[in-house]
């Protein structure tokens, strides 16, 4: 996965109000950032995934970063 589509997807979440990163389920919220990234960068079929994947696995830190956001 590229670094440019990483920085991205992290500037997209800092964008993104945080009623709707704590207000998705979690397949929500992957497919939202998802599509977004997707919408903004030309990525192959296998770097989808991978972003898929990189997201899955990072929704809980997105969420307590939405969390101290609010505080």
């Amino acid at each position: 996965m590229k670094a440019s589509a990483l920085r991205h997807l992290w500037f997209l979440i800092e964008e993104t109000q945080t009623s709707t990163l704590l207000g998705f389920s979690d397949a929500e919220l992957i497919q939202q950032l998802l599509r977004q990234v997707e919408q903004d960068k030309l990525l192959t079929g296998e770097e989808s995934n991978t972003m898929q994947a990189y997201i899955r696995s990072r929704v809980p830190l997105i969420r307590d970063l939405a969390q101290a956001r609010m505080a």
